[in-house]
């Protein structure tokens, strides 16, 4: 009998300058839904890509959007002040409504093992197509992703943070805090759930995950000094002895503004607005 469920899907895929690209990934999507699909990708901020893609239709339309980001966009070319592990740096799960988080999570699962093994798959039949056109083995080798599974997805639960940590998430890979090329993690120090052990600087790893319902919740601070918001951010958090149930971290913008970004584990607990309060009050 087919089970209906009511569940949102958050994918962020780490690139908001290159409108090729990013019409590819949202024309993937919308040849396999009729569904309304929200699209936050309108952001014209220079050195802040990584857009994040809303919509309701679930499986089809994700894995396609995985499969044109990794077609079109390659992080050897790449540098933002956004912090990311993979071309699709990150895809959520969310039960909504009645939904049981259990069987969001089996399709997290489920697409952890599609996207770690159907695009390998593919992309062992793309290079012996293309061995065969063109002598060459490599135009298809980078779509092979390391797929890590969180949250509900994974068999002991565990968090989102611990494996960005784990791959050096959190550390920019250049000056003025940005974050520059591929991967410098090609051998990896944490085992994947599904797809190969080694990641290639063009494509990265991805993250599947199923929670809970999780904001996002943003503020800039008109200054340059990133050591300043940093403090902040660190004290507003969770991890920092703030706010439970908030991570945050500063990212810059550029032109004066470094944002204190925040995940709200537990929006009904802690919300944006005391977010906003703490923050405003730490850098009085």
């Amino acid at each position: 009998m087919l089970k209906l469920m009511l569940a949102c899907c958050k994918v962020y895929i780490s690139e908001s300058r290159n409108r090729a690209a990013l019409k590819s990934i949202e024309k993937a999507a919308k040849l396999l839904t009729n569904l309304k699909m929200t699209f936050t990708t309108e952001l014209d901020i220079p050195l802040y890509p990584n857009p994040s893609y809303g919509f309701c239709s679930l499986k089809n339309a994700s894995f396609a959007m995985v499969k044109a980001a990794f077609e079109t966009i390659d992080l050897q070319e790449h540098c933002g002040t956004h912090p990311r592990v993979g071309v699709v740096d990150h895809i959520c799960f969310h039960s909504l409504g009645t939904t049981s988080l259990d069987l969001v999570a089996d399709t997290a699962k489920s697409f952890g093992f599609e996207v770690g093994s159907n695009l390998q798959d593919a992309a062992l039949t793309g290079v012996r197509q293309a061995y065969l056109i063109h002598g060459s083995l490599s135009i298809i080798r980078a779509i092979i992703v390391p797929t890590f599974l969180y949250g509900a997805a994974h068999q002991e639960g565990r968090s989102l943070d611990s494996i960005r940590r784990e791959l050096g998430y959190f550390r920019p890979s250049s000056i003025e805090s940005q974050w520059t090329g591929g991967s410098e993690l090609q051998t990896l120090q944490l085992k994947p759930d599904e797809g190969p052990v080694r990641a290639t600087q063009a494509k990265g790893v991805i993250t599947i995950g199923a929670t809970r319902w999780v904001d996002n919740y943003n503020i800039p601070v008109f200054t340059n000094d990133i050591s300043i918001v940093s403090k902040i951010a660190k004290r507003v958090g969770g991890r920092g002895g703030g706010l439970p149930s908030v991570q945050s971290m500063a990212l810059t913008h550029g032109g004066g503004t470094i944002e204190v970004a925040c995940n709200l584990l537990e929006p009904a607990r802690i919300g944006g607005d005391q977010v906003q309060l703490e923050v405003e009050r730490l850098a009085k």
